[in-house]
């Protein structure tokens, strides 16, 4: 933990893309310096791949995004910031870059140079990899089809342009290594160099004995790779110039490239391109291929995310130049580091980010992109603020479940579902997902570190009798296993606590599930032994084997978890889709109020500066669609009859297909759900989430193998659902149950955000979220945003009882979120720095109450008396509220339940934030309450 010297007050997330710009930006700073807003917290604005949505899949890191402004719109966003003392946390995308659209110059310069490229380094790729025909190449799984048919439909084009060859596919344009230049007029130069000599022709036979003379692109030397990257350019430039001015050799080109492209019907006639291609520094193939063949590191499975080799200081400088030149020049106050379970080392990472940026007496602010798995913790050693907080969002989310509950929804879904592969626990189905995705998607770079696992087992006499099949088999087992997304060994400091205690438990239960496989003990050992670095009497070079093959594989573990877990078992386990989100743990079904004030202590103890989020572009579903499944919880009964009697009336509109019902029943439990926490939601929406939801469960489609016929049966469902054209029966019994539903989960969208503002860390907030968020997951939350609306909005926040009145239009949570956040910067100091104090409630429904104290010495009236901040929630309040009543408000609906004040207010009186009303301290029986 490092305490930042620059905090924001709060954050505010922007997307940035090509209909959301710098200009955008710039004209919405007025509108949130008025809502309170602190600061800006912008997705990454580099030089992306034309037309990106989200800006993760930067390709060029020294620039900014043409398709998002200039660099004049860029400042003056920065300068209308800094007009209202505002300024921005900048997204950092270290892990990997975007290579779609030929829109990388970094990634076109190694395919056209293999592994002498300068950038060769920057890339994790294997140049010697298992597969022999790929030495010195990268695979390049962009093909829609097999290579041989792609080809001779003459979708692979050779062509020419200003002194270069390319290969074009659809959006790409792959080059041709210069070397290889003289092929491509081989077959006719002899005769023509006969009938014209001359100057021109001299140049000609000049240039490409040059381009045959470069340094091989095998070489990995520093002089050779300075040679080439200099000379290559050489050549272009004289070829350019001569086919500009000579129209005889341009014209000897072009019959080249139309000869080299072949003829349609003629097989033969494509064997030059076919040679050509061969001779290149990249293979192309089938899409499909990359799942077993490729030999670079992607982003999870990601074919257009090649990652990066950051442990590299070189690939670090260059990479960050422009990042940090932006900081230089004050445009950044702070830096979000997407990923960080990717990088071969993130600790090393941040701290050489700290080291360029902050000096001893002032760190910079950094937060990172982490999922913490159930009881772990952000590594302290790690010089950052903190996570950007799905874990906050997860222990507030919990808070709203009534864990009372839990066994009536699990009979509940086990009854609706009525099929074995549900009835398994979260944790089988987990273990199951994550298998898939070794399987399916990441068998290649598993096979790639069996490899390298075998050739460590081959020098240690106690271990090489292990088959190369029984190593890959004990790596795959042991991922599946793993309990958190990675853990943090390196070779330098010894194995930590943590670590020890995650990597144990995954090699105690592989080992259980391996030997129903066959698979030997030994061989679980071999791998935890060296996991924990335990190779007694290893060489230096051994050392160093072992160090790479434990940074290989924690940087698989991530991504299998992320996939198995996040994109596969969250759409398979659907009994309250509410807990079903990134960073959430599905079989934690509520939390009590004590374990939600440690965790709270805890936190301010040791990440005060964290970011509190509870909507982000990553979340599964807005905060304000949790906040009503949550609602689910606490009326099992109603919610068992609603969907029973909703499966009859629906059945009529499922198809047969092949034997099965589509959608199939849980598939159906996860529409339901999501109609009950989006609604009013049109068919376009929910169709389109439904496919992603049922390819991303891998169960009856896929992404991989997408089976349209399912999936049109299951959009047909939906369709009918919402079909208001005619009588909908359905309709009929869902709209009052969702309006009810509905009205409820309002109180447990204030009573979070209350919590977000005022609790410890920085309260960020998603685009948009001013009003009710009923968002899906991306793209559906990457909607472009009404501001216009917002900012005509805001100035008339005036009347509390009349915004409560109309509380589904959503203005009461803009009003709630301003006037927090003008309270949160009157008492900053509290906020930011304040002890954090459980309050308790007594009274009949002391259960439906949370509340808490930041209480800060000093800075009241009298300059040292303790400035206090109470805030006070309700929570599971559907039993305390009849059908027909209102807010959960006054003494009728509490009784005599009553909040303990702490000492520090035993004398004077509260102001209520929203309100402005004076409350008036009860004291009695030694005690300050309030009623």
């Amino acid at each position: 933990m490092v305490a930042a010297s620059r905090i924001p007050l709060s954050t505010y997330r922007l997307q940035f893309n090509r209909r959301f710009t710098f200009t955008n930006a710039r004209g919405i700073v007025d509108y949130l310096h008025a809502l309170s807003i602190g600061d800006c917290y912008a997705s990454s604005y580099l030089a992306a791949v034309p037309g990106s949505p989200h800006g993760y899949d930067v390709a060029d890191p020294t620039r900014l995004n043409p398709d998002i402004g200039t660099e004049e719109e860029y400042w003056e966003w920065i300068d209308a910031m800094r007009s209202h003392g505002m300024s921005h946390v900048l997204d950092v995308v270290p892990n990997h870059m975007g290579i779609a659209k030929s829109a990388n110059p970094w990634w076109l310069d190694v395919l056209e140079n293999g592994p002498c490229s300068r950038y060769a380094r920057f890339f994790d790729i294997a140049w010697h990899p298992v597969k022999a025909e790929l030495a010195d190449k990268v695979l390049i799984p962009i093909l829609g089809d097999q290579y041989g048919a792609v080809l001779e439909r003459q979708e692979l084009k050779l062509a020419y342009d200003e002194g270069a060859f390319t290969i074009r596919y659809f959006d790409d344009a792959l080059p041709v290594a210069p070397d290889t230049y003289p092929t491509i007029v081989a077959a006719e130069l002899p005769e023509w160099l006969s009938a014209h000599a001359g100057e021109d022709a001299d140049e000609l036979q000049s240039i490409l004995t040059a381009s045959e003379h470069l340094p091989p692109r095998s070489s990995q030397e520093a002089a050779d790779i300075a040679v080439r990257a200099r000379e290559k350019e050489v050549v272009k430039r004289r070829l350019a110039l001569l086919t500009e001015r000579s129209a005889d050799i341009r014209a000897l080109i072009d019959r080249g490239v139309a000869r080299v492209n072949g003829r349609p019907g003629a097989p033969r006639s494509f064997d030059e391109l076919d040679a050509l291609l061969s001779a290149q520094s990249y293979r192309l193939a089938h899409w499909r291929v990359a799942s077993e063949e490729i030999n670079y590191r992607r982003f999870f499975d990601v074919n257009q995310l090649a990652a990066l080799r950051m442990e590299d200081p070189a690939v670090f400088d260059e990479v960050h130049r422009f990042v940090f030149e932006l900081v230089g020049r004050g445009a950044a106050m702070g830096l979000r580091i997407d990923h960080v379970d990717g990088l071969f080392a993130p600790g090393d990472y941040l701290r050489r980010l700290q080291q360029t940026l902050a000096t001893p007496s002032n760190p910079f602010f950094i937060v990172v992109e982490k999922i913490l798995g159930a009881g772990e913790q952000l590594p302290r050693e790690w010089p950052v603020a903190g996570t950007t907080g799905y874990e906050f969002a997860s222990v507030v989310n919990n808070l709203f479940v009534d864990r009372r509950n839990e066994r009536a929804f699990d009979d509940i879904y086990r009854r609706f579902v009525r099929d074995r592969r549900e009835q398994l626990t979260f944790a089988e189905l987990a273990y199951r997902s994550k298998k898939q995705v070794l399987h399916e998607t990441m068998s290649g770079d598993i096979n790639s570190l069996g490899h390298q696992l075998n050739r460590f087992s081959e020098r240690n006499r106690y271990f090489r009798d292990f088959t190369l099949y029984n190593l890959i088999s004990t790596i795959k087992e042991t991922i599946a296993c793993f309990p958190v997304y990675r853990t943090y060994v390196t070779d330098r400091d010894p194995v930590s606590e943590h670590d020890n205690r995650y990597i144990v438990e995954a090699i105690a239960c592989a080992k259980r599930r391996g030997a129903n496989a066959g698979l030997s003990s030994l061989v679980f050992e071999f791998i935890k032994r060296l996991l924990l670095k335990r190779t007694d009497g290893a060489t230096p070079e051994e050392c160093e084997e072992r160090a790479c093959f434990i940074g290989k594989f924690q940087q698989i573990t991530s991504p299998v978890a992320a996939k198995g877990i996040e994109d596969t078992a969250l759409y398979l386990y659907n009994r309250l889709l509410s807990l079903n989100d990134v960073g959430s743990d599905p079989t934690v079904f509520g939390l009590d109020p004590a374990d939600v004030h440690r965790w709270m202590i805890e936190r301010q103890r040791c990440w005060p500066a964290a970011l509190s989020a509870t909507s982000t572009h990553d979340t599964k579903r807005g905060e304000d669609v949790r906040a009503r499944l949550n609602v689910l919880s606490e009326i099992p009964g109603a919610w068992k009859a609603a969907v029973s009697k909703w499966r009859t009336l629906n059945r009529r509109h499922r198809t047969d297909i092949g034997g099965v019902l589509a959608p199939d029943p849980n598939e159906e439990y996860l529409i339901y759900q999501t109609l009950v926490g989006t609604w009013p939601i049109d068919v376009d929406r929910l169709t389109t989430y439904v496919t992603k939801a049922l390819r991303e469960s891998k169960v009856h489609t896929s992404w991989l193998s997408p089976d349209e016929e399912y999936e049109a049966a299951a959009v047909k469902f939906v369709t009918a659902l919402l079909d208001q054209k005619r009588p909908n029966p359905f309709l009929q019994t869902f709209l009052p149950f969702q309006a009810r539903v509905a009205e409820l989960g309002i109180y447990n969208s204030l009573a979070q955000l209350v919590i977000k503002i005022t609790a410890p860390g920085v309260p960020d907030f998603y685009q948009g979220t001013e009003f009710w968020d009923l968002a899906l997951v991306d793209p559906d939350n990457r909607r472009p945003v009404d501001y216009e609306k917002r900012r005509q909005t805001l100035p008339c926040l005036r009347n509390p009882a009349e915004l409560l009145e109309q509380r589904a239009d959503g203005r009461i949570k803009m009003f709630v979120m301003h006037r927090g956040l003008q309270a949160r910067a009157d008492l900053r100091e509290v906020y930011e720095r304040g002890d954090y104090r459980p309050l308790e409630a007594t009274g009949a429904h002391r259960d439906g109450v949370f509340a808490f104290a930041r209480v800060a010495a000093g800075g009241g009236r009298s300059g040292a008396d303790p400035v206090v901040a109470i805030t006070c929630v309700p929570r599971m309040i559907a039993s305390l509220v009849p059908d027909t009543a209102g807010p959960p408000l006054g003494r009728a609906v509490w009784a005599d339940t009553r909040m303990q004040l702490p000492p520090e207010l035993a004398d004077g009186a509260l102001r209520d934030v929203f309100t402005g009303a004076t409350i008036e301290v009860e004291r009695g029986n030694g005690a300050s309450t309030l009623s």
